[in-house]
């Protein structure tokens, strides 16, 4: 996939980045694990492939993406989650939506249909999630039904010129709104999510919600 890369935050991922790589090896797509350089166990793993790999200079997680997204070169990226819990079968799907209908953005969802579902959700989320995709119709016009997943292609072009500034988890809800504002093309796609390989969840659920919250309030006078 000549026109696609692949960004991955890889923050102490030693257990599952290996097992996601090998997995992505035979699709071929430009690779760019984003890492911070004290996280030395994943760095080891990460340079035993052929990826690029990016030092993370801030933190968090919405600045490991900003970063990786700088670096991109090709028409396309999407965000791919080192645990293992997105399948990569899915990328050639998410591609077509986006270049047979000339979108700018497509949200994998796992709430779109019935072929849709997650095994890594808990009720917490699950009913945050809504809460913020419901906000994010009602308040901003977005077409996605699971704002908070980011199994996301983007228009590299198109998205570095939104300014992107989340370090955290409110990149989530800054990408679609900032983007709906420019009158760029969003559309969603149904997405399964598998269960994570290792590790646990890194969001906070009470924090990060009252986080993305305030963001969206922010970003409603942006």
């Amino acid at each position: 996939m000549k026109n696609l890369s692949l960004i991955i935050p890889a923050k102490y991922e030693k257990e599952s980045l290996p097992k996601v790589l090998i997995e992505l090896k035979k699709y071929r797509i430009t690779t760019y694990i984003i890492l911070e350089k004290k996280d030395i166990e994943t760095v080891k793993c990460a340079k035993k492939f052929r990826v690029n790999i990016v030092y993370q200079k801030g933190k968090g997680y919405g600045n490991a993406l900003i970063e990786g997204i700088q670096k991109v070169k090709t028409k396309y990226f999407i965000i791919f989650n080192a645990d293992g819990s997105f399948n990569p079968s899915e990328i050639k799907k998410i591609v077509k939506k986006a270049t047979s209908t000339n979108y700018d953005m497509v949200f994998a969802s796992r709430y779109e249909n019935r072929n849709s579902g997650s095994e890594d959700d808990t009720w917490i989320t699950f009913i945050g999630n809504k809460i913020f995709t419901l906000f994010g119709k009602i308040f901003f016009g977005l077409p996605v039904s699971d704002i908070l997943y980011t199994y996301v292609l983007c228009d590299t072009k198109k998205t570095k010129k939104l300014k992107l500034k989340s370090n955290d988890f409110r990149f989530c809800v800054e990408l679609p709104i900032k983007a709906i504002k420019k009158n760029y093309r969003i559309t969603s796609i149904s997405s399964y999510e598998r269960s994570r390989i290792a590790g646990r969840k890194k969001v906070n659920a009470i924090r990060d919600g009252f986080l993305i919250l305030t963001s969206m309030i922010k970003l409603f006078f942006y």
